[in-house]
């Protein structure tokens, strides 16, 4: 796009947004501080690198669609990561799943894997200027099979992915340790019932056991933060989720741990966005999985809906930008899939920068003043303000493509790389 016309149509939104009392500049500035973690499984349809062969299995995760162009090694991905790091404006982190190692064509079991397997990427991230987050992997795996992992009844089971969640933590730490940069260690597990089970109470006394085991050795925040993730179903787990909303929520309000909202894990008329301010009105950090639920958990890429909006209006609303952890967790195989990452990166982005730009000031006057005809008017005429345009500057300014001219980039590296891989 024309850099004249870019400028210009920015000076007029600058000029509109001052007449609400908003600064355009500021605005951007508090988005600049939005880090987005980058889920790596969006670039491979979440197959991961411990065998050449891995397939997606267990927990209700289903990844549709073959695009030509899906990351088959470690280089590929990078390269693809970095790709679009080049699209989209500002600095942002990378969110690595355990079956992701570097482990060089061997076979390393998750209740093996080591920092040496990790290594590679460590320094990955420190050239790119890249903060990490990390997850134990308790899937894709024959001890899941049964839909049970760390709430599992056969001990031998739940042994094997106790350690490999302990694992996972010690990995966390010296990653956060070696980048100075604390990492967000996030729990999911798929354990659940496809019908009606008799004995929840059993299943959930196993899994708040084994996160007592697997918390037992503290690492110090600066360098990890632990995150526990609930669920309302999964395909395989329509009738209980053992790591439910309830459960989750006590256990990490209880033992101080971040609690992990992915908004494609509940009903869909709950709204995610109306959860923030509660929960944090109990707990210092929450962790959020932007995703988008297509009548189930069906990880569509992010798109600037409503749904999305109210989780940035709400956490910029309560002032808690530097309490909430942002992280992408989708995966679509039906289209280019790199198009698929900027596309979300950028409609979060959109979201945080419509929250800063709104008068929350104002509207909060208008509210306690039961004014609320003048709130309901504004927040409309908000809708049409062009905050489109602060986007686009901020695109310019962080030398990244400016509206659809990112589109045009991703073609070309579909042409040039994607097609190309075998």
């Amino acid at each position: 796009m024309n850099k004249e016309l870019i400028e210009k149509a920015y000076s007029i939104a600058k000029e509109q947004y001052a007449n609400l009392g908003i600064d355009t500049e500021k605005a951007i500035e508090q988005l600049k501080k939005v880090k987005i973690s980058l889920h790596c499984w969006q670039a491979d349809d979440v197959g991961g690198f411990e065998t050449p062969d891995a397939a997606l299995g267990g927990g209700g995760i289903q990844v549709t669609g073959n695009y030509p162009g899906k990351a088959k090694t470690i280089a590929q991905l990078r390269q693809d990561i970095e790709k679009v790091l080049s699209l989209v404006p500002g600095r942002q982190r990378i969110n690595l799943h355990a079956i992701y190692g570097d482990f060089q064509n061997e076979r390393v079991e998750r209740d093996q894997i080591e920092i040496n397997h990790f290594q590679s990427w460590i320094n990955w991230a420190k050239k790119n200027n890249l903060g990490i987050d990390f997850n134990p992997t308790c899937f894709s795996h024959p001890y899941a099979d049964d839909g049970f992992t760390l709430s599992s009844k056969n001990e031998t089971h739940r042994r094997f992915w106790i350690e490999h969640v302990k694992r996972c933590r010690k990995i966390a730490a010296e990653i956060g340790k070696q980048l100075n940069n604390s990492v967000v260690h996030n729990i999911w597990i798929p354990d659940g019932s496809k019908d009606t089970p008799v004995d929840r109470f059993t299943h959930r006394t196993i899994l708040r056991q084994s996160l007592d085991e697997i918390f037992a050795v503290e690492y110090p925040k600066e360098f990890l933060k632990d995150s526990v993730e609930c669920k309302l179903f999964g395909i395989g787990s329509e009738s209980m989720v053992v790591g439910s909303h309830e459960f989750y929520m006590g256990y990490a309000i209880k033992n101080n741990k971040l609690l992990c909202l992915d908004n494609g894990h509940f009903h869909p008329t709950e709204q995610v966005g109306d959860k923030i301010s509660s929960i944090l009105q109990y707990l210092d950090e929450i962790l959020l999985h932007v995703s988008r639920g297509v009548r189930w958990d069906s990880d569509h890429v992010v798109t600037f809906n409503d749904e999305i909006l109210l989780i940035a209006q709400e956490i910029v609303r309560a002032g808690a930008v530097n309490r909430v952890h942002i992280a992408l967790d989708y995966f679509d195989g039906s289209i280019n899939r790199i198009g698929a990452y900027v596309t979300g990166v950028r409609a979060a982005q959109l979201a945080f920068l419509y929250a800063f730009l709104e008068p929350t000031d104002t509207l909060k006057k208008m509210e306690e003043e039961n004014r609320n005809f003048e709130r309901l008017a504004l927040l409309e005429l908000l809708k049409t303000k062009p905050f489109g345009a602060v986007y686009d500057y901020y695109c310019l300014a962080g030398n990244v493509p400016v509206g659809e001219d990112y589109i045009a980039e991703i073609k070309k590296y579909e042409t040039e790389v994607l097609t190309n891989r075998k």
